[in-house]
């Protein structure tokens, strides 16, 4: 990766061999390695076992998970929060797996519409819950930076699962709390 990166900033017209530039093709890099750093990873890994036996049927919720990911068209970050819900059907997962499986899914070449839907599923799968949903809001760069460049603008998803798709008083219990 290191020699596409020289050979992007000498595309780009700088001189790679100017101090500022020396060092930078591997810390670009080592910084995409971070950045992308979800395909190295699986639920099941990060997850590691931590469903614990519970008699909760309320729903839980862990608002406000910071994510970074990186836009599949143009390689840009997009930076947002990611509220998951369920409701257990007899086990819960640990809390800071939730934030661990978002990371999973955002540190890729990805799209929000598809990281939202990935994380709902993902979550479904490991705690069969009655339902799931997430919601994510983010900032885009490609759309701030280039383009049409606007700053003020962001996204929202939304994958609803299980109860959360057919009982619109699950719905809308989990939308208002996210008030």
């Amino acid at each position: 990766m290191k020699q596409h990166y020289e050979a992007i900033i000498r595309e780009i017209g700088e001189n790679i061999e100017r101090p500022g530039l020396k060092d930078t093709p591997q810390r670009a890099a080592k910084a995409m390695d971070f950045l992308t750093q979800g395909y190295q990873h699986s639920v099941e890994e990060v997850v590691n076992g931590a469903l614990f036996p519970s008699d909760s049927s309320e729903m839980i919720i862990v608002k406000d998970i910071e994510l970074y990911s990186m836009c599949e068209h143009h390689m840009l970050p997009f930076i947002g929060k990611a509220h998951v819900a369920y409701i257990p059907t007899g086990k819960v997962i640990g809390l800071s797996k939730i934030a661990r499986v978002v990371d999973v899914f955002a540190r890729r070449l990805q799209i929000q519409e598809q990281l939202t839907v990935q994380i709902a599923e993902s979550i479904q799968n490991v705690i069969n819950a009655e339902g799931v949903g997430v919601i994510i809001e983010a900032k885009h760069l490609c759309m701030m930076m280039r383009g049409v460049e606007k700053q003020n603008s962001s996204m929202k998803t939304s994958s609803m699962l299980g109860t959360f798709r057919s009982d619109p008083s699950t719905r809308n219990e989990f939308l208002a709390l996210m008030r």
